[in-house]
């Protein structure tokens, strides 16, 4: 019997010692039970007042946990919290769709133990602005009825293809001909663009990207019910889907984030599988001290998709300080797994001596409070880089959502024009990524702008783009960020990479900012950037492409070449080199049968270029 009572005391220490330990809680924290406010499983039916009602007891500043009973719950617009919310890359529906709408929150743990949320229509499941120090974890994220559709490929000729779709998941009906994906509240989308993964490893297949994955004209279809669930689409499409493959069918347009951080210092994301959002998995703006750790951005295999985890997984955007991404997963992704930039203004008017009027390039790039008193920028010419002098903004006076006035300590520059770009630097974080897992997505798997330090390690790419584009652009998005100090260390870059073609994505790894007028007198762009003992397996020419760099190592990698895909790319060199300095490319275990065995120099003295490969490499000039 004392045995027995011995076993059962030590199993309820273990218990709560344990749980104290993963939450990491102080001796005052304050443990807030979901259940205690009616939250039980509740099968399709709203679950959200359970939250507002607990809400009243988060507003504290003492450390708190907020822990969910273990189950699934459903949640619909209905009773939650509605807010405007500029969104960046996000359409401006207004006002957002708020479910657990955290704002002024500080020092919470939100524990979901192992819960499934499942969200219907159009909102946003995790909203935290101006919190501090709040962490988010062992929850998964879901919707009932996404976004995105999914059709297998039963036939395919030169008269017609028929593909299975699943209308209990993606509802859709036959309008003229076309189809149209129901998205609740009566509306309803058209299918309008198209991604092809392969059935059995998952992967985009080559040539599927930003080209039309049928073929030209492929919207000519004409649509046919031939049983319910079978669609036959008459057409002779210029390219055919492999049968038993599976087309990503997008007809939406972003308009929620799965999770928002704005305002926020000191946020982490732990543990956290998402299978879907209304738009970015994760999106963060203005926000600093960011942590990512074990996300999944990835696709619900129990349902059978091929999609995953938002549109993009994470955006990260206008952000300061330290942003770590580590040990997590990005799959499935019909636009970029990662993407960390800067939205900078345009000029309008050069108001005063100190005093400028300036916008926003279009609504997806409008987000609150660009700037505040105290704030230093810099002027980037729209042909040029960031310029080396700052200056100190005084006072913002919003004009509207789109125009504003800066007013500044000094006088701006005698050489200011309308159109030139103005760029927050008190406003760029540090980025760190390590130790995760890039599988097939669309286009690039990481997209790296900004001016702080970058290092990137012990990842794995498998991006049908570029697996890291280093960018920057002063010209169109106005998403800028000229790179200072990126080391690219470790990692591996499978035979995956870099198997469609897209705008920008000229190699496994592209450094190209967006220079339209690029010219001998043009300030490089980018400086800095280092690519070290990694591992490459090319299945075509292009390893490295790099426009406008000053300092850049490609030194003690390995390279593989692979034979998984036939090379398609029209740059038949392997290193790329244009406008750029002080270039070392030694060090590197390279194989007899790699394409190419060249490099590419434009506008790049060879007296900038330092390697040991000569006798094995051919250095062309332009």
């Amino acid at each position: 019997m004392k045995t027995a009572l011995f076993i059962i005391l030590f199993l309820w220490l273990s218990v709560f010692s344990g749980q104290a330990t993963e939450l990491n809680a102080p001796n005052d924290t304050t443990y807030i039970f979901l259940k205690d406010y009616g939250l039980y499983k509740t099968k399709k039916k709203n679950a959200i007042k359970h939250f507002y009602k607990a809400l009243d007891d988060l507003k504290t500043d003492q450390p708190k946990v907020l822990v969910f009973s273990t189950g699934t719950y459903h949640f619909y617009p209905d009773g939650c919290k509605t807010k405007v919310y500029h969104e960046a890359n996000t359409l401006n529906a207004h006002p957002k769709v708020c479910a657990f709408h955290f704002e002024n929150i500080k020092n919470l743990v939100i524990d979901g133990r192992g819960s499934h949320l499942i969200f219907h229509q159009e909102m946003q499941p995790f909203t935290f602005d101006n919190c501090q120090n709040i962490t988010l974890k062992n929850v998964t994220i879901d919707w009932g009825q996404p976004f995105i559709g999914q059709a297998e490929v039963l036939r395919v000729n030169d008269l017609y293809m028929d593909i299975a779709l699943n209308p209990r998941e993606t509802p859709y009906r036959l309008e003229e001909g076309k189809i149209l994906f129901d998205v609740g509240n009566g509306q309803s989308n058209e299918w309008s663009k198209t991604l092809e993964f392969d059935r059995n490893d998952r992967y985009i297949v080559p040539h599927t990207g930003d080209i039309p994955c049928l073929g030209e004209d492929w919207d000519a279809y004409s649509a046919e019910a031939t049983m319910p669930g079978i669609v036959r689409l008459h057409f002779n499409f210029k390219r055919k889907p492999q049968i038993g493959n599976f087309l990503i069918m997008q007809h939406a347009t972003p308009t929620h984030a799965g999770i928002f951080i704005s305002e926020s210092e000191n946020i982490t994301i732990e543990n956290l599988r998402l299978y879907h959002a209304a738009g970015s998995g994760i999106l963060a703006q203005n926000s600093k001290n960011l942590k990512f750790d074990r996300y999944q951005a990835i696709p619900n295999r129990t349902k059978i998709r091929y999609f995953g985890g938002g549109f993009d997984g994470l955006q990260v955007v206008n952000c300061k300080d330290n942003i770590l991404v580590e040990r997590c997963t990005f799959e499935g992704m019909v636009n970029e797994p990662v993407r960390v930039y800067s939205i900078s203004l345009r000029v309008d008017e050069v108001v005063s001596a100190n005093q400028i009027k300036c916008r926003y390039l279009d609504k997806q790039s409008e987000i609150q409070n660009w700037a505040r008193p105290g704030d230093v920028v810099s002027f980037i010419g729209r042909n040029s880089d960031s310029s080396s002098e700052t200056y100190t903004i005084k006072k913002v006076t919003a004009i509207d959502t789109e125009h504003f006035l800066l007013h500044f300590e000094e006088a701006v520059p005698n050489n200011l024009n309308a159109g030139d770009v103005i760029e927050n630097l008190s406003w760029i974080p540090d980025l760190t990524i390590k130790n995760s897992n890039f599988k097939s997505s669309r286009a690039s798997g990481l997209v790296v702008e900004t001016a702080g330090k970058v290092e990137i390690e012990n990842n794995t790419f498998e991006s049908s783009g570029s697996a890291i584009r280093v960018a920057g652009d002063a010209n169109t998005s106005l998403k800028t960020g000229g790179a200072t100090d990126v080391s690219i260390y470790g990692n591996i870059f499978t035979s995956l990479c870099n198997t469609s073609a897209y705008r920008y994505n000229e190699a496994i790894i592209s450094i190209y900012p967006i220079i339209p007028a690029l010219n001998d007198d043009t300030p490089v762009y980018h400086r800095n950037i280092s690519i070290q003992n990694n591992q490459f397996n090319p299945f075509d020419y292009p390893l490295l492409y790099a426009l406008s760099v000053d300092g850049l190592s490609f030194t003690g990698n390995t390279v593989t070449r692979s034979y998984d895909f036939e090379p398609f790319h029209n740059r038949h060199y392997t290193f790329s080199l244009e406008y750029c300095k002080h270039i070392e490319i030694s060090g590197n275990n390279i194989p007899d049968d790699l394409l190419g065995k060249n490099i590419y120099l434009k506008k790049t003295p060879e007296n900038q270029l330092r390697t040991d490969m000569e006798s094995i490499f051919t250095v062309e000039k332009y």
